[in-house]
């Protein structure tokens, strides 16, 4: 039996091949997690939500005090791959989690941004954007193909889809989505070091 050899340029191929073919179901994605990030960003908090938000805030800044800048770099990868690897993985409950996880984090940020446009002017916003570049994409492909893997559930062989949207959803965790996120932890951990 001859062992196929392989390559990285087909399975690359093959990711991209697999984001065009799910390039809808990313776009769902973006739409709730900008839809979410607007309401976050234009509707003011209620007051038990605000406090909510910004001890949740408080209690990441506390658990990063004194960490060095590989410390750093390493706890936002690790906190991204997690919630991207989940955000696929457990899209096999009909796409719930990765809807969910797409309106929670768009609010977030939403919040976030205008918390930070109020207490320090909205030019501090230009300090999100470089990490944002690489690590946003990789959620969005993320949640993206985890509310399809869920849609493996409506089809009429959902033996074959499972293990078709799994494996084509792994290879491009692999090769697209951590690659991406090694980029936005190492912009992201360097500037919070550098700056604060």
């Amino acid at each position: 039996m001859v062992k196929k050899r392989f390559n990285i340029l087909k399975e690359y191929r093959k990711c991209f091949y697999y984001l065009r073919e799910s390039k809808i179901f990313i776009y769902i994605a973006i739409g709730i997690f900008l839809f979410f990030f607007l309401i976050g960003f234009l509707i003011p908090a209620p007051s038990f939500l605000e406090e909510t938000i910004l001890n949740l805030i408080r209690e990441i800044i506390q658990k990063t005090a004194g960490m060095s800048q590989a410390e750093l770099i390493g706890f936002i990868f690790l906190n991204n791959i997690q919630s991207s690897f989940f955000g696929i993985m457990l899209g096999f409950f009909l796409g719930v989690f990765p809807v969910i996880s797409a309106m929670f984090n768009g609010y977030l940020l939403g919040f976030v941004s205008s918390y930070t446009v109020q207490e320090e002017g909205f030019f501090y916003l230009w300090r999100l954007f470089p990490h944002g570049i690489f690590e946003l994409p990789a959620v969005f492909i993320s949640f993206g193909l985890g509310i399809k893997f869920g849609s493996f559930l409506l089809k009429k062989n959902k033996k074959k889809f499972f293990r078709y949207f799994l494996s084509n959803s792994l290879r491009t965790f692999v090769l697209i989505v951590i690659p991406l996120l090694i980029i936005s932890a190492l912009i992201e951990g360097s500037l919070i070091f550098l700056f604060g």
